[in-house]
């Protein structure tokens, strides 16, 4: 039984999977289903978490919107997923970064990491 779950788990995983981390800013394009149509919807933010492994990867971006703080949780494999560009680099020093939704302003920025 576990195998066959094993096999259906990597034939729905992607080959080419995106190279990001936390603090990065990426910009993200979501396949959006509207009735019959379809469209591509962008959006960029920072990287706050990355969760699970395998099939279930999640990660969860996070930005400011009209003052109001904006946060969508994307599988990294799903097929409504068509691209993530990383925009540019963080440099943090946790794996988490919820506490960013505290903060306010020019407070609430990671900084970038120059390389």
């Amino acid at each position: 039984m576990s195998e066959a779950l094993k096999k259906i788990a990597a034939d729905s995983m992607k080959n080419e999977v995106p190279q990001f981390e936390i603090g990065d800013t990426v910009k993200i394009s979501v396949n959006i289903r509207e009735g019959e149509r379809e469209r591509i919807q962008m959006f960029e933010g920072t990287v706050i978490a990355k969760k699970g492994s395998g099939v279930a990867e999640t990660f969860t971006v996070r930005r400011v919107s009209y003052g109001v703080g904006v946060e969508r949780v994307f599988p990294l494999h799903s097929p409504n997923v068509k691209d993530v560009q990383v925009i540019r680099r963080g440099k943090v020093r946790r794996s988490k970064l919820y506490y960013l939704r505290d903060r306010v302003g020019k407070a609430a920025k990671v900084k970038e990491q120059i390389r």
